[in-house]
């Protein structure tokens, strides 16, 4: 792969995005908006099938042509997003599985075609580390995507990207979840200070699917840790988390902040329809709303209700 090809997909470095340079992006510029993404996962979609979702998945034609869909739909949308942020299961493989240098192969020829001028955000998931994750797991998804958590500023807006599987099992490696802690300590304190507009989360598992208290599963955080990380984000002025993950669309609010559950580019597991989903952020508020990718095909421009937000006054 060429430098310049290889670079679309390594902007995360030292903890910060250089797509964007932080000194410009401070300060609020005005409404804008970007795309939120989740679990192309290719391969999920034949593993389902046979009813072994746990097996790697050794077709994912179907996941390749969603996501080329996606791609047009996002390439076409008037105006330009600021990113396309993808929260995590970006293949289906795990580590060590034999399919998943070629999922990763494909699935980064399909993301070549997204527009120069749309930087891609990646997030890790659980089959991009392993559900239990280890250092050599997450050295070599940094390798291929570029780091596993960082910060960005987007116009005034404080964006934070977590590794979440360090939060459901670090037990192999417990130092790397004692950094990121000790690193998100420290964000959230510039949160804080520099009283951005907003600031904003991305991880691929969320805090919760529908009510603060529900009870842990496979795919929500343990509750102690889901309270810690509430409280910490509230505090330091937290607007909205965005994660994927449950192949659903689903969540709730907790004292204000919007935790949000976005359903699959690819295999659905619920009633949803392949997606994504469009984020507002304007002054006052963040405005979201799911789209299936052939509601987005059929348009050249992005849906009435956020359009009208980045209208100036």
């Amino acid at each position: 792969m060429a430098r310049e090809e290889a670079d679309k997909f390594l902007k995360a470095r030292d903890r910060t995005l250089s797509a964007f340079k932080e000194d410009g992006e401070q300060e609020w510029k005005g409404p804008f908006y970007f795309v939120q993404g989740a679990d192309p996962q290719f391969g999920l979609m034949k593993a389902y099938a046979i009813g072994d979702c746990g097996s790697d998945g050794d077709e994912w034609e179907e996941e390749l042509k969603l996501t080329q869909q996606a791609v047009r739909a996002i390439n076409r949308l008037n105006p330009k997003p600021k990113f396309f942020v993808l929260c995590g299961d970006l293949i289906h493989g795990m580590p060590g599985t034999p399919w998943r240098e070629a999922q990763i192969r494909d699935l980064k020829s399909v993301l070549q075609e997204i527009d120069p001028e749309i930087p891609l955000v990646f997030v890790s998931g659980n089959h991009d580390l392993g559900n239990t994750p280890t250092l050599e797991t997450t050295e070599n998804y940094c390798q291929q995507w570029g780091d596993d958590y960082f910060s960005f500023w987007v116009g005034g807006t404080f964006f934070l990207v977590l590794n979440s599987q360090l939060y459901f099992d670090a037990s192999q490696c417990p130092g790397l979840k004692q950094a990121q802690d000790e690193w998100l300590n420290g964000q959230l304190a510039v949160a804080e200070e520099k009283k951005c507009k907003h600031a904003i989360v991305f991880q691929h598992i969320p805090l919760f699917l529908r009510e603060p208290e529900e009870d842990h599963d496979y795919f929500n955080l343990e509750p102690s840790i889901r309270r810690e990380l509430l409280e910490k984000f509230c505090k330091a002025g937290v607007k909205a988390v965005f994660s994927g993950h449950f192949h659903r669309n689903a969540g709730g609010f907790y004292k204000g902040l919007d935790m949000v559950v976005s359903s699959a580019i690819g295999c659905q597991l619920g009633e949803d329809t392949h997606g994504i989903r469009l984020v507002a952020v304007t002054a006052e508020k963040i405005v979201h709303k799911y789209y299936s990718l052939n509601e987005l095909s059929k348009s050249q421009e992005m849906g009435e209700e956020l359009r009208a937000l980045l209208k100036p006054n």
